[in-house]
């Protein structure tokens, strides 16, 4: 081999070597999900970060709701696990629902920019909130493109038929929303509600890759069962969606609570479910699908 051909095997060698070292760039499809605290917490969604359900107030600043079992007690139970200024950082804000300040409280009134874009259920939720002087609130009367990101509105029920015909006023109309994008898994969020038809339907229609459920098993007095999802949920959304990650939230931050993260830790251990697929976040923590 002459000089001439080493050379030239050298030069390629050392372009081999520059590509195979260059880095891989990450997946634009990658959806993050943040645990604030309770039902608060953040959807990054094709580079548009949303924050859904902001209850901000420090810890103690709300009494317990009149009705729930340890209503003596001040809500929420803990600080938040960020300081408030990146707690609120995000581009848009979703509100499942406005009535109950663990979903849309006073802090988060003082503190969100008035002119950030909310997306709420209903005009009435609309309204409630245009008082505040929020200048630019969406009603998701059916599915609204943000940024490119598809928001559609699902219902959800509050507590069993007998909780709504008791305590229907008190506990409200609630809704969900699922994230839909080419490229991206699709995420669905079901909000303060218990397994039922709507999320049945839900689940069913969308087909979600990720499913958020509130999974505290939130209790009234002299009912039985609850208003919120629990252990067995957590199992139903499993059994349901197959190939689909399960994230536990709305836990450990509300006197009504009665179910904890070691309470579905070992709910998880003893069912056999994969821990992979069905997460239980600390507030805080953030994870990558």
């Amino acid at each position: 081999m002459n000089i001439q051909n080493r050379l030239q095997l050298a030069a390629c060698a050392i372009l081999l070597a520059g590509c195979a070292a260059t880095p891989v760039p990450a997946h634009t499809g990658d959806v993050r999900f943040t645990q604030i605290r309770s039902a608060a917490i953040k959807v990054e969604y094709a580079g548009t970060t949303f924050l859904v359900d902001p209850m901000l107030a420090p810890k103690g600043a709300y009494p317990g709701f009149p009705g729930t079992v340890n209503s003596q007690l001040r809500n929420p139970l803990v600080d938040l696990p960020v300081p408030l200024s990146e707690a609120i950082r995000a581009d848009a804000v979703i509100v499942t629902h406005a009535q109950h300040y663990d979903h849309w409280d006073d802090e988060a009134r003082r503190s969100l920019p008035k002119d950030i874009p909310i997306f709420v259920q209903s005009e009435e939720d609309a309204d409630s909130i245009r008082k505040d002087g929020f200048k630019d609130v969406r009603v998701l009367a059916g599915p609204v493109d943000f940024r490119g990101t598809m928001l559609n509105r699902t219902e959800g029920q509050h507590g069993s038929d007998a909780m709504v015909a008791g305590r229907g006023k008190r506990l409200g109309k609630v809704s969900g929303v699922v994230f839909q994008r080419p490229g991206y898994k699709t995420v669905y969020v079901a909000g303060d509600t218990t397994w039922n038809r709507f999320v049945e339907e839900a689940v069913a229609r969308y087909r979600p890759d990720v499913m958020i459920l509130n999974a505290c098993y939130g209790r009234l007095v002299g009912y039985d069962g609850s208003f919120i999802m629990g252990k067995e949920d957590l199992y139903r959304a499993y059994q349901a969606l197959p190939d689909a990650t399960i994230v536990a939230s709305h836990m450990e931050s509300l006197a009504h609570c009665t179910q904890t993260r070691q309470d579905l830790r070992d709910y998880i251990g003893a069912t056999g479910m994969a821990p992979g697929r069905v997460l239980v976040p600390r507030d805080g923590e953030s994870y990558r699908f």
